[in-house]
């Protein structure tokens, strides 16, 4: 019978597993370094979500991903494309 206690992912069974095997001051370090990769990513991303709202209200163009029919990367390869010798 289980204790009602809920299970851990596998990953965090593994992670909590190397940090108890560390000294504390590595405990700390690692997880403030989580912590600050999850804040600065939410600055970046919230950053960008500021632009693009400045960009629509001002006008200007905004690079968005590619809507249906719209074709693909590969349709705008601008001074890349093969040129008409270039095909086999």
């Amino acid at each position: 019978m289980e204790s009602g206690l809920p299970q851990a992912a596998g990953a965090g069974k593994i992670l909590d597993g190397l940090l108890t095997f560390m000294p504390d001051w590595v405990q700390v370090t690692f997880i403030v370094l989580v912590v600050v990769v999850v804040l600065a990513s939410w600055a970046v991303k919230i950053k960008r979500k500021i632009e693009y709202r400045r960009a629509v209200r001002s006008g200007r163009p905004v690079h968005a991903a590619a809507q249906y029919g719209q074709g693909r990367g590969a349709d705008y390869l601008g001074s890349y494309a093969p040129g008409d010798g270039d095909r086999r």
